[in-house]
């Protein structure tokens, strides 16, 4: 019997992770995404936690669909980030007042249920409890602005200035969250090759 073809969610939607130099207009539709919500610095003792315990989930509820018989690449991090004051840009505030949500896509066919029960599997092996806190979400972003950002994280601020220029150009507003796709794995790659998706809705 063939072994069945492993599901890519990079190839299935090859449009919504485009690498433009120069920011874009992008139109993204509604996705999957397991995800965790915290705050505080990023590379932290919670943040931290939160990246293990989300691939814990994530993994353990690939590796169930394996074994049913429908398999697919587990994808890489993404984050939302955002501070509680809705006028200020996260990069205003200290790292250790903004809030994140750490997500990884995954397949339309991935339902909750599975990851209840990815969860209860987890907790039942002595897992950390962080794993409890992964939920099953949509986000639909609709029209937004992406941009590839080379370099270090907290040199972010010229690409997102750029990327709000554009949409001032184009007639648009940034509404919603920050978005960031790390494609680069930042333990193996240093910080001045990093590359890293951002993406804004806009309206």
């Amino acid at each position: 019997m063939a072994p069945t073809k492993k599901f890519d969610i990079y190839k299935e939607h090859a449009a919504d992770y485009v690498t433009p130099k120069t920011p874009a207009l992008v139109d993204i539709k509604p996705a999957n995404y397991l995800v965790v919500t915290g705050r505080g610095e990023p590379g932290g003792e919670a943040f931290q936690s939160a990246i293990g315990a989300l691939y814990k989930v994530a993994f353990t509820v690939k590796m169930a669909r394996k074994f049913a018989g429908r398999d697919y690449t587990v994808s890489k991090l993404e984050g939302r980030w955002w501070v509680d004051d809705p006028t200020r840009s996260f990069l205003d505030e200290p790292p250790s007042k903004w809030n994140w949500k750490l997500m990884i896509r995954v397949p339309e066919f991935i339902k909750e249920k599975e990851v209840a029960a990815s969860i209860e599997k987890l907790l039942a092996k002595g897992k950390p409890k962080e794993v409890a806190g992964i939920k099953l979400e949509v986000l639909n972003e609709g029209n937004c602005v992406q941009v590839l950002h080379l370099g270090p994280y907290d040199k972010e601020r010229p690409t997102i200035e750029r990327m709000y220029t554009f949409a001032q150009e184009h007639g648009l507003k940034f509404h919603g969250l920050h978005h960031e796709i790390y494609l680069s794995d930042p333990r193996r790659v240093a910080p001045a090759k990093l590359r890293t998706i951002l993406r804004h809705p806009v309206r």
